[in-house]
């Protein structure tokens, strides 16, 4: 068997050593989302969409995504640039979750009048409009979920808690409460779970090449599937922000109240996105406490891969980011491909006895 990854590095003095020994995540810049059946990675404008396919082969599509303001200033201006973000990564998500459901459609759906007739309108931009009422849909339901239905809630508490402050804190604990449950609701899906464990595999992919190993099968599996940068985090965020900025600014008429819950929303989206992204660039105790809620929440919606999964996962980040390079410019020291192919043998080849395992316990069972 292969030695462990350090021992593939080039030659490295004793400061080097002990800053491999010792790192924490670096801030690589890559980012994902699972989709079904597979996994997206963006790496600045480029993105990556893997999919395995029902055959099990993997499927794998690079584009480009611009910023709905691309090339604009405001996407380097604190508090904005969050806003435009959290809309793109929108778009793109659900561009992502189209393409990998297209491997799964039903072959013998028929097309209806309906989708000749969206078809026959919008012609060769059909699939965006669809996406792009798809996505305004999802912001609805969402504004109408987690701000709306939380204050209604809490109104009906009026008669019974005299206290504005009060009522504002509850608020806020309803709306945690809906959140969590909604998470917890969908991860009864059959379909969703299998999403949860890709959304494993993202996460164990970038914290293994911010840790600075190798990114094979092996250790990808051995990576925390938790992450500072992770959506899951950042919605949580949303919920914290807007109970300090609810507590603090307010209106006496009851329309006004919804009307400001939901013009507050791009703020709480700017203010959320700044925090998490200090939380992936920083490793402070400070940081590491504001994130514990976050990565908590996460033991929900992330769950742990099988190696499939991570063969996804891993095809999507090689698609669009150097792993190689970004390991060299930020840790110091090279990847050797013999032993790259070396651990790829080795892989199989436990594999291959886990397997051969597998089959003495089923023989083993059925004889008893």
């Amino acid at each position: 068997m292969s030695q462990p990854y350090l021992n593939i590095a080039i030659t490295l003095n004793s400061s080097e050593a002990d800053k491999l020994k010792n790192r924490h995540n670096q801030y690589s810049g890559i980012g994902g989302q699972a989709v079904l059946e597979g996994i997206m990675m963006k790496n600045k404008e480029q993105y990556a969409i893997a999919v395995r396919k029902p055959d099990g082969e993997i499927e794998v599509d690079v584009d480009t995504y611009h910023s709905i303001i691309h090339d604009s200033p405001l996407l380097n201006v604190p508090f904005i640039r969050g806003i435009f973000n959290f809309i793109d990564s929108l778009i793109l998500g659900m561009k992502s979750l189209n393409f990998s459901s297209t491997f799964y459609e039903d072959a013998d759906a028929k097309e209806t009048a309906a989708d000749r007739a969206f078809n026959k309108i919008f012609k060769d931009k059909a699939e965006n409009v669809f996406m792009g009422i798809v996505t305004v849909i999802s912001i609805i339901l969402a504004v109408a979920l987690f701000m709306v239905l939380p204050y209604f809630l809490t109104s009906l508490l009026q008669n019974y808690v005299r206290n504005a402050s009060l009522l504002a804190i509850l608020e806020g604990v309803i709306r945690i409460l809906i959140f969590v449950l909604y998470v917890v609701g969908i991860s009864l899906m059959k379909d969703i779970q299998r999403v949860y464990m890709y959304h494993g595999a993202e996460h164990k992919c970038i914290n293994c090449i911010e840790k600075g190993r190798p990114l094979t099968v092996r250790n990808v599996m051995r990576s925390s599937k938790q992450h500072k940068r992770c959506g899951t985090s950042f919605l949580l965020f949303v919920m914290l922000v807007s109970i300090v900025l609810f507590f603090f600014i307010r209106v006496e008429n009851p329309a006004y109240r919804v009307l400001l819950r939901i013009a507050l929303i791009p703020v709480i989206a700017g203010i959320s996105y700044e925090i998490i992204r200090l939380a992936g660039r920083s490793n402070n105790i400070l940081v590491r406490i504001i994130s514990a809620p976050g990565l908590w929440l996460q033991r929900l919606t992330t769950k742990e891969p099988d190696a499939d999964m991570v063969e996804v996962a891993i095809a999507a980040v090689e698609a669009v980011f150097d792993w190689k390079g970004y390991i060299y410019d930020t840790f110091g020291y090279e990847i050797d491909d013999e032993w790259m192919a070396q651990e790829a043998k080795d892989e199989e080849e436990v594999d291959e006895e886990a397997d051969d395992e597998n089959v003495q316990e089923r023989q083993t069972q059925a004889e008893i």
